[in-house]
């Protein structure tokens, strides 16, 4: 997990040597010689070097000392440029290694390229630490100040990692009691309070998280943190996340295709990506109050587990059918959601890899965003991409709501009909949610299916850096700020 060490920057000193990565549009290559000399600007046009996004070459520099070529995205029609921080991870795969500077178009924003560059490094790994040492040491280094070093883009890209770390541990390594100190190794350093209930304790207080998680030998856990920013007041804005931490689903007694469960160890992605947003709250030290609740569970088959048309009566009182065990991410959060609701918080987010619906309606790269304020998910969509992190919304269709009506129950788990899947999940979370309580809700998939610039394939947690900016927006102050202090002040 070397990315949270830093292994892939540099601090400049002047004892370092130090190569250059030109950044540059196709339109601006007439402009080429001048930037690399005439001698390298022939050498990359008949190499083909046309400035596509995501092209790379190495040129002759004036000096013994190699010169990188990358190609990025034109401006749009409006002439703004085009945020892509992930094509810069390209560098952090291609370059040779050594020491090197990236220098851009001034409109290029600076910490897109360090976040790329990071998020380009990053790598899991088991495998003999020795040899993982010495392979990271053969690779390209970016150049930062010590202020860059400490700066908003590498706590996003340690956050980030941070999520990519935990869903890519496999499930023997990451059950509910794992997760469950993950989230309170990532919360206290930074001074939160973290409880963590299981046992009769658990059943007592989440009885739904308590039924999906009684069928596995390795009990559920809830983790409930608190924490408060050095600059967040009695009356700062309360946010309260959520997360879906379902450590392995096997989909229990309706059980999944053994093709469906080879990627179940990222279904605690929910909990990963709000473990990643928590840890960048506080560590930017936003002038908030923050309640963080995660449901560690794990779905598995055996006599004690969850049976079909199993009734149970939730925390909110409300008695729930089992319409399909496989349907048991809605269930881990829906008591976590009503508790969370019981301290009025000024915005409830919770984040769950919850509907492959949502994954055929938007594909994978897309959260699908539901919300019940119009300002708010506004905020949250314009927020995603100004960051090039994008959202989309689905709508909570009240028309669907008698879709998940019971016979023996208050509602149904799943819906009646085999049509709108990530909506009617939402509708159902809705329940539990007070009618006057500003809520959003993430269905995201977590997980990249192929490597990518910046993003390699495994577990990964969409949304984050959009999330950050909109708590901003929601709550009036500027996330993005460079220092706690500024954001202080606006």
């Amino acid at each position: 997990m070397p990315i949270r060490e830093l292994e892939c920057l540099s601090v400049s000193t002047s004892r370092k040597a130090v190569w250059t990565v030109h950044a540059v549009r196709a339109s601006e290559g007439g402009a080429l010689a001048a930037r690399v000399g005439e001698k390298a600007a022939t050498f990359a046009h008949q190499c083909g070097f046309a400035a596509r996004p995501g092209q790379l070459v190495l040129v002759p520099g004036t000096t013994d000392a190699p010169v990188a070529l990358l190609g990025i995205a034109e401006k749009n029609t409006l002439g703004q440029p085009v945020r892509d921080p992930f094509g810069f991870g390209l560098l952090a795969r291609d370059l040779p290694a050594g020491n090197w500077q990236v220098q851009t178009p001034d409109d290029i924003v600076r910490d897109d390229v360090i976040l790329g560059f990071c998020l380009g490094a990053y790598q899991y790994s088991l495998k003999d630490e020795a040899a993982g040492a010495a392979a990271r040491k053969s690779r390209p280094r970016l150049v930062v100040t010590r202020a860059e070093r400490e700066g908003l883009a590498v706590d996003m890209a340690r956050s980030i990692c941070l999520a990519r770390d935990l869903i890519n541990t496999p499930a023997n390594l990451m059950g509910p009691s794992e997760l469950a100190r993950a989230a309170r190794t990532a919360l206290e350093p930074f001074g939160a309070q973290v409880e963590t209930i299981k046992g009769a304790a658990l059943e007592k207080a989440y009885p739904l998280v308590a039924h999906v998680g009684m069928g596995s030998e390795r009990g559920p856990r809830v983790v409930v943190a608190r924490w408060r920013g050095s600059n967040a007041g009695r009356n700062a804005p309360l946010l309260s996340l959520v997360g879906k931490g379902v450590c392995f689903d096997s989909g229990g007694y309706d059980l999944k295709p053994s093709s469906a469960m080879l990627r179940m160890k990222k279904d605690m992605g929910g909990a990963a990506s709000v473990l990643a947003l928590a840890r960048l709250i506080m560590a930017r030290d936003l002038p908030v109050r923050l309640e963080v609740r995660l449901g560690c569970v794990e779905n598995s088959v055996s006599g004690r587990a969850m049976r079909p048309l199993d009734v149970v009566t939730s925390r909110a009182g409300l008695s729930v059918e089992i319409g399909n065990t496989d349907a048991e991410g809605r269930l881990v959060l829906c008591d976590l959601l009503y508790e969370a609701g019981e301290t009025s918080p000024d915005l409830l987010l919770d984040v769950a890899t919850l509907t492959g619906a949502a994954r055929v309606a938007l594909g994978p790269d897309l959260p699908a965003l539901f919300c019940n304020d119009d300002a708010t998910a506004t905020l949250f969509e314009q927020a995603g991409r100004q960051q090039a992190d994008p959202l989309w919304r689905l709508p909570l269709w009240p028309g669907y709501a008698d879709w998940m009506r019971s016979a023996v129950a208050d509602l149904s788990n799943v819906s009646s009909r085999p049509m709108a899947g990530a909506i009617t999940a939402g509708l159902f979370l809705e329940r539990f949610v007070k009618p006057d309580q500003r809520w959003v809700h993430i269905d995201s998939y977590a997980w990249n299916d192929s490597s990518r610039p910046g993003r390699p394939e495994g577990g990964d947690s969409p949304g984050i850096r959009g999330f950050f900016a909109a708590i901003g927006a929601v709550f009036g102050f500027d996330a993005l700020a460079s220092t706690p202090a500024a954001i202080k002040k606006s």
